[in-house]
């Protein structure tokens, strides 16, 4: 039976699930900053800030967004800002109103102008970290979470098989970035989830290379990273492809890699340890080309394209059903270029579904 988690399907569920976290560490009151976190918790996605406790739950924003406020979560309190008193100033009135004697932020999030500010608004009551509580709830994503994802990577994934027909010698790695980002847009995507990469030839040596005016050359690979956005929610995948046919040492890197990733996903299930998934694809690239995997084998994604858990060493997270994360082991050499392959894992009760459904045999353009 496939599964994923069900609970907290609703941002009344989640509202609630967050207080008694907050209650189970001692804590009254929560001010929180970030985007992501306030979309998880609310289904807000302007800017501004949410209280929360026991008492209240109270969203600070401006006038811009009040009525968007009303619509997207109209069970939160709206506490308008630029009304004469600072965010912090009502912050701290409202933590007084909750009895509170500290107030938990996102310690890793705000800066430190920002968090002065707001003790020396607060007075006697003090700020403590959070210490990603929000982050917390969101590693297990639940129905409505995966559909999004699911569909973010569907959409890349279409993407990535039109680009396929556009991609030609003496274009420039831009030209076909602006491409593929222009064709997730066509196909709904919200935005790309991140910068996409495109890189070919000897820049394929750089694992966030940033595409520039190089222009694609007969044999050489070209790398491919990116993603789309569906209602704030990202999906991840990365193929490298052949401009044309591919020989040589660049073919056996790309075989290599295919293998390292076959066999990281052919481990991937519930009860699987995230270092110990990186160990055998990072083991079986090592023992070929020694030092030229240097990053983590995948991390989590979701409202942010970077989230716990992260498949690479010393992490000890046990993976079970509503995680979701990445599987993308590469090689890097200098003077002769690189590859990449990744898909996703969304873990379910007895093993995972990858929704990356575009082919891993080496294309050749």
């Amino acid at each position: 039976m496939i599964l994923y988690a069900r609970r907290g399907g609703t941002f009344t569920e989640r509202l609630q699930r967050f207080l008694a976290a907050m209650e189970a560490r001692g804590l009254c009151a929560a001010l929180i900053h970030k985007p992501q976190n306030m979309r998880y918790l609310t289904g807000f996605t302007g800017e501004g800030c949410l209280f929360i406790s026991a008492q209240r739950q109270a969203l600070l924003t401006d006038f811009r967004y009040v009525e968007q406020l009303s619509r997207q979560a109209p069970a939160l309190e709206c506490v308008r800002t630029r009304m004469g008193k600072s965010v912090e100033t009502l912050a701290a009135e409202l933590a007084a109103d909750a009895g509170a004697r500290t107030l938990a932020v996102e310690t890793d999030f705000l800066c430190y102008d920002d968090w002065a500010a707001l003790q020396a608004a607060l007075g006697d009551v003090s700020l403590t970290p959070l210490a990603g509580l929000v982050e917390e709830m969101r590693l297990v994503k639940d129905e409505g979470e995966i559909d999004c994802i699911r569909r973010a990577a569907d959409i890349a994934c279409r993407a990535f098989k039109a680009i396929l027909e556009v991609i030609r010698p003496g274009m420039t790695e831009r030209e076909v970035a602006v491409a593929l980002n222009c064709e997730m847009l066509k196909l709904g995507s919200e935005g790309e989830a991140f910068d996409t990469i495109a890189c070919a030839g000897l820049n394929g040596s750089l694992p966030h290379a940033v595409p520039g005016e190089h222009r694609l050359q007969n044999g050489e690979l070209l790398t491919l990273d990116f993603g789309a956005t569906y209602k704030g929610y990202r999906s991840d995948m990365t193929r490298t492809v052949g401009v044309g046919r591919v020989d040589g040492a660049l073919k056996a890197l790309y075989q290599t890699v295919l293998e390292a990733h076959e066999m990281a996903l052919d481990a991937v299930r519930p009860g699987a340890v995230c270092e110990a998934v990186d160990k055998i694809a990072r083991d079986f690239i090592e023992a070929r080309c020694p030092g030229s995997f240097g990053h983590a084998l995948g991390h989590g994604v979701g409202l942010d394209i970077h989230e716990q858990p992260r498949l690479g060493r010393g992490d000890a997270t046990v993976l079970r059903p509503g995680h979701v994360v990445t599987i993308e082991p590469g090689i890097y050499i200098s003077g002769l270029g690189g590859c990449r392959i990744e898909d996703m894992a969304i873990l379910t009760s007895d093993g995972f579904i990858d929704p990356i459904e575009a082919p891993k045999q080496l294309i050749e353009l």
